[in-house]
């Protein structure tokens, strides 16, 4: 049995624990295979040689890579749209962001048992839940989860949850969903700049540049409505949110570390049910106190509060085991293409105006997105790239002379002679 493990990136871009590093044993080959394999690929590009055969060998599994990363950003596109949409809907019949916050937690519950049906379907050795849920505990220490772990290591990550949910939640009643997503996607910029402060990850100059188009976008999604009081609360709302989520993922980094799949199961299920016991208080205190107000428990959208429900623990399933079939970059792609679709929806559902301001400022922080993507060493790929397309131009005119028909013209033979 192959055993997996990730590097949980929990909140990076989006309100849930995603898995940004996934290694799988025994598929990994040593750095000097790998430097021999590369440096083989590169010579039969530049020479023409037989590298087709092995291209061949390679391109069913990255066919079928690519088709489950499709179904992946399809999936994620859709539940993350769906689930803003239909919490906007929501907030029509039940005005209560943190009661319909503590109700979507609650479903966290399921992750593990979701996660051991399918341990129970693929696994070649299968283990009993008890013998699983040992095995996981190793993740929070070699006691497991003693109360003492669960208040110092599982309890904060379950009020930075909350929060990040119920900032995002609260936003959506202000300003649009449009907004609020693409909003949103600036938390990556936010992990960035944490990361680089506080664990002293590689500095890079074009993840600066996004930063700077991250905040150059919510300064300008703010003027684009006029710096009405109405729309900057909610785009202060979606920046705390964001926030919350980038201290979520550093603070998970520095604390916990790297967790495989079963812990990561766990840890998620751990957080579902310190919102049961310990904030289950909240929405009672909140109703008695007319802060939040509830219609009867017969008018109750029910339908809305577990459909959205649904939606975001489908959102949380694909984006924490997703990483098994497919790439991480193209899960966050289906984050970015969830904007498109959030204003489209908005278009024909509301009077959203989409000015020239709100369109560049959208771009702008897409821009930045997609650019944070960009791997540590991706301007070593384009130096190469760029190489191997030099070599090819020169090579082409040279086999063009050679494949002409006669014998060579004199005026060509006569350089290669004379000084």
């Amino acid at each position: 049995m192959k055993k997996h493990s990730a590097r949980v990136a929990p909140l990076s871009a989006c309100n849930s624990p995603v898995l940004t590093l996934t290694k799988v044993e025994g598929t990994e080959r040593p750095k000097e295979s790998c430097a021999a394999s590369k440096a083989q690929s590169s010579v039969g590009v530049l020479t023409g040689g037989n590298c087709s055969k092995s291209c061949c060998r390679c391109s069913g599994p990255r066919l079928r890579k690519l088709s489950w990363g499709l179904a992946v950003v399809l999936c994620v596109c859709a539940s993350w749209a769906g689930s803003t949409q239909l919490a906007k809907l929501t907030f029509q019949t039940f005005d209560a962001p943190f009661t319909l916050t503590w109700f979507a937690t609650t479903w966290n519950c399921l992750f593990f048992l979701l996660y051991y049906a399918g341990h129970a379907c693929k696994a070649a050795e299968r283990q009993s839940v008890r013998q699983r849920y040992r095995e996981c505990c190793r993740f929070f220490g070699d006691n497991g989860l003693t109360l003492k772990v669960f208040f110092t290591k599982a309890a904060p990550f379950g009020v930075l949850w909350t929060l990040t949910n119920y900032l995002y939640l609260h936003a959506i009643k202000k300003i649009n969903t449009t907004d609020a997503s693409a909003l949103f996607c600036c938390n990556k910029a936010f992990v960035f700049l944490l990361s680089w402060i506080v664990l002293r990850d590689r500095f890079m100059g074009v993840r600066i540049v996004a930063a700077i188009l991250a905040i150059a976008g919510i300064v300008m999604m703010t003027y684009a409505d006029g710096f009405h009081s109405h729309s900057v609360i909610g785009i202060a709302l979606v920046v705390g949110s964001a926030s919350m989520s980038a201290l979520y993922k550093v603070l998970f980094k520095l604390l916990l570390g790297s967790a495989k799949f079963g812990e990561a199961a766990l840890f998620l299920s751990v957080l579902g049910v310190f919102n049961v016991l310990f904030v289950s208080c909240v929405p009672v205190i909140l109703y008695f106190t007319g802060v939040e107000y509830w219609s009867p428990f017969a008018d109750i959208p029910w339908g809305n509060l577990c459909g959205f429900s649904g939606l975001l623990l489908t959102f949380n399933v694909v984006l924490n085991f997703g990483i098994a079939v497919t790439y991480p970059t193209l899960m966050s792609l289906g984050i970015v293409l969830s904007v498109p679709v959030n204003a489209v929806v908005d278009h024909y559902t509301t009077n959203i105006v989409f000015n020239g301001v709100r369109v560049i400022a959208i771009v702008i922080i897409g821009l930045g997105f997609l650019l944070l993507l960009l791997p540590e060493e991706w301007d070593v790929w384009l130096v190469k790239l760029l190489t191997r397309l030099k070599v090819r131009k020169k090579e082409e005119p040279a086999e063009g002379a050679d494949l002409g028909p006669g014998p060579p013209s004199k005026r060509r033979a006569r350089p290669s002679f004379a000084r």
